[in-house]
């Protein structure tokens, strides 16, 4: 089957990619479900660490926290970024050890931050010196990096301006990380969420290595820098293969900061999003008027129930229906909720085929990365996004 997506053509399907559509196309569910591929997580993980190399990998739990996806990561020797105590609480009940847990929210509870330490968590993330008191006072002695800023991203999805601080005050914090106690390893950022381009990594490395060096200049013995995550997933537009685009941001690394002892990678989008696939369906097809360019095609799922990552139209999943192949027009796409806001896409309307009816099967790809986890409160009484691993 093909999926049409404006502007765009997907590339050859894997053999992969291909069992898991085949399994969504033929199965049947009385509610939206999001189907994971495990064996395929597993292969992004290995793709994403043969182009790493020295790099640990600490796949980020919050795109994707299903047992399946942490119990096979755990196997294949991943590390975790941890966002909460129930995310840490997770990944220590299936087998991780808490040394390869970073606690890597700079906006923690003081219980959680003792929490963490009493369970032998021993590396923290912070931005802000009242954080710094914080795991100072709830974990003394800790392993902590500051988080810097990004003030320019050339992601599809740049992140605010919620975390981070900027080079002066991080420069200050780990003088004050060391008068707390504590031992400053270095830094942290991250590019923005889908980074589609390796090069695009480029205004950020070069920004932040001039911080990196001069806390070096200023006798700081730093050992460890946190790229963040960024790694993308395909969407419909050209991205690099999984080992290929993750060699060349090392590369970028490697010839701004020379040899650093740990280099650490927060992959979530990129390693588990194109394992998952949504099935849903057509709820209602309809026109505003008889002079209505657009139709609406409403589905089963939406901005509330998984389809969370559609704000503002940043990240353009791709539909597969039973009618591609034949005549297609611009549609705006909406969700099953009564609350206007739960439009997908609007300002840059899907072509899909003019057939699509009500009752129609609507596979969505690439669905396996921050879908369920938006998932969780049954607003207006729907269910939320069932979840099944093959």
């Amino acid at each position: 089957m093909t999926a049409f997506v404006a502007g765009a053509i997907a590339p050859a399907r894997s053999a992969a990619a291909n069992r898991l559509e085949n399994f969504c196309a033929s199965a049947d569910f009385d509610k939206p479900t999001l189907v994971l591929d495990i064996d395929r997580v597993e292969d992004q993980y290995r793709a994403l660490k043969a182009g790493l190399g020295h790099a640990d990998i600490h796949y980020a739990v919050k795109a994707n926290p299903h047992r399946d996806v942490l119990e096979r990561l755990v196997h294949l020797g991943s590390h975790f970024d941890c966002a909460s105590r129930g995310e840490i609480e997770m990944c220590l009940a299936l087998g991780a050890r808490p040394e390869t847990i970073s606690y890597g929210n700079t906006i923690k509870r003081a219980r959680d931050i003792a929490f963490a330490a009493s369970v032998g968590v021993t590396l923290f993330a912070a931005d802000a010196e009242e954080e710094l008191v914080k795991i100072a006072e709830n974990a003394p002695g800790s392993q902590v990096y500051i988080r810097l800023i990004v003030e320019a991203s050339q992601a599809d999805w740049p992140l605010s301006r919620k975390f981070g601080c900027d080079a002066d005050m991080a420069l200050a914090l780990l003088d004050r990380a060391v008068e707390l106690g504590l031992e400053p390893l270095g830094f942290s950022f991250h590019v923005g969420s889908q980074t589609r381009r390796a090069e695009f990594w480029i205004p950020a490395l070069d920004a932040f290595a001039g911080v990196w060096h001069e806390a070096e200049a200023r006798g700081h013995n730093l050992s460890l820098l946190n790229i963040g995550g960024g790694f993308p997933a395909f969407y419909g537009e050209d991205i690099e293969g999984p080992t290929r685009y993750a060699s060349n941001v090392m590369s970028l690394v490697t010839e701004r900061f020379g040899h650093v002892d740990r280099v650490m990678a927060e992959p979530g989008r990129g390693m588990v999003a194109e394992a998952g696939m949504i099935v849903a369906e057509v709820v209602l097809t309809s026109r505003k008027s008889d002079r209505d360019m657009h139709r609406w095609v409403y589905l089963s799922i939406g901005r509330f129930s998984g389809l969370a990552e559609t704000e503002g139209e940043a990240i353009r999943y791709q539909f597969v229906t039973p009618h591609d192949g034949e005549a297609v027009g611009p549609c705006i796409v909406a969700g099953p909720s009564c609350d206007s806001a739960d439009v997908l896409y609007e300002k840059r309307p899907m072509n899909l085929p003019l057939a699509l009816k009500s009752g129609d099967k609507v596979l969505i790809r690439n669905t396996g990365a921050y879908t369920s986890t938006y998932s969780s409160v049954c607003f207006n009484g729907f269910p939320p996004l069932d979840v099944v691993a093959i």
